[in-house]
């Protein structure tokens, strides 16, 4: 069912993706040089659809990149709440293995 469904999505996104190519390949000037507008130093001439499509490819990669450093203080309190849960995950087999009495007292533990 899932490959359905993304099969059902990708086959009309891929052909609206080739017929946008084929419609815009004529030639456009890529100028990277701001201040010559006549004869600028940096220009290339590209097809429209490799500019669009790299556009869109840079602003997915700005984007993902964006997403990353803003969810860096949840990735790090997973990792404090996985270190807390392996921590206590030793002290109950500890006090398990020790059913009459205290656990034996390690380094990690508070004296």
């Amino acid at each position: 069912m899932k490959t359905f469904l993304k099969a059902l999505l990708l086959v009309p996104l891929s052909l609206i993706v080739v017929l946008l190519a084929i419609a815009n390949r004529g030639p456009v000037r890529l100028s990277l040089d701001p201040f010559s507008a006549d004869a600028p130093m940096l220009s290339y001439e590209l097809p429209l659809f490799l500019v669009l499509f790299g556009a869109v490819m840079l602003g997915v990669l700005i984007g993902g990149i964006a997403s990353w450093l803003g969810q860096s203080g949840h990735r790090r309190a997973g990792r404090r709440y996985r270190r807390e849960a392996r921590t206590l995950r030793t002290e109950v087999q500890q006090t398990r293995s020790h059913p009459g009495g205290l656990p034996a007292l390690t380094s990690s533990q508070p004296r």
